[in-house]
């Protein structure tokens, strides 16, 4: 499963692409044109989409990506179709792509969803996860309350969440989970610098105290750890119907999917 992200330039001037776990990787410098295959040309797009760097409701400038990528339009038709399938892109026939964008009571649904399934693997995976993958988590949560930084914050989380479920096997189901975590990227953003640091200590104490369930092979404290978890932040983003109108920013002229 996959796990938002710098674009910030390198010291020499060379960019810093976003990688499709939304890690920054230093590349070197592409000479055009610097064809790209179908499949990194996908998932640089996603990366540019759990980043931010296009946000929810924008339009996705397809020419621009098209002469950044070194390559023809109809990459970048294919790769957007595929993104579509995943939840984060809207395509209209003859009118172009959006950034997927979500109004509070989607999110809110999507939320009590993975209140259901989330646990259901995690459940799941306790009986098979390693003692090794055990301790790769709690680094995680460890490196967690190290950061100040959110969107190394976001990073870590999901690596985290998406991690514990592997051991489960659930591959239908986990393709749905990711799917969910990246519809709710942009707004989990936005809520975690909300909140600021300060704001994150409850969701340490939730790690750890999950760790501790996979340890024990615990699976049913597990599960109500994982639904409590979801369940607590669904009400928090309740609160906060501010972080889903849209952002005039990321419009084009007013142009919408919706129109």
């Amino acid at each position: 499963m996959k796990a938002p992200v710098s674009t910030a330039n390198g010291a020499s001037g060379t960019p810093a692409l976003p990688q499709a776990d939304g890690k920054p990787k230093k590349v070197a410098a592409i000479r055009q044109p610097a064809v790209l295959s179908g499949t990194r040309v996908t998932e640089t797009i996603r990366a540019l989409i759990l980043s931010g760097e296009l946000g929810p409701g924008s339009k996705i400038p397809q020419d621009a990506l098209a002469s950044r990528f070194g390559t023809s339009r109809i990459p970048i038709r294919e790769a957007l179709s595929r993104l579509e399938s995943d939840g984060l892109v809207v395509m209209k026939p003859n009118r172009g792509a959006w950034v997927a964008r979500l109004d509070l009571e989607e999110c809110l649904e999507i939320y009590k969803i993975r209140e259901k399934l989330e646990p259901l693997v995690l459940g799941e995976a306790v009986a098979k996860i390693t003692d090794a993958a055990i301790d790769g988590l709690e680094a995680l949560v460890i490196e967690m309350t190290t950061t100040d930084d959110p969107d190394t914050f976001l990073h870590l989380d999901r690596e985290f969440h998406l991690a514990s479920y592997q051991a489960a096997g659930m591959h239908q189901l986990g393709g749905m989970v990711e799917r969910f975590w990246n519809s709710t990227q942009p707004y989990r953003r936005a809520f975690t610098r909300l909140i600021g640091n300060e704001g994150n200590w409850v969701i340490h104490a939730e790690h750890k105290l999950m760790i501790d369930a996979l340890r024990q092979r615990d699976a049913e404290r597990a599960s109500q750890l994982l639904h409590e978890h979801i369940r607590r932040t669904r009400f928090e983003l309740a609160r906060h119907e501010e972080l889903f109108l849209p952002d005039a920013g990321n419009e084009t002229h007013g142009e919408t999917p919706a129109e």
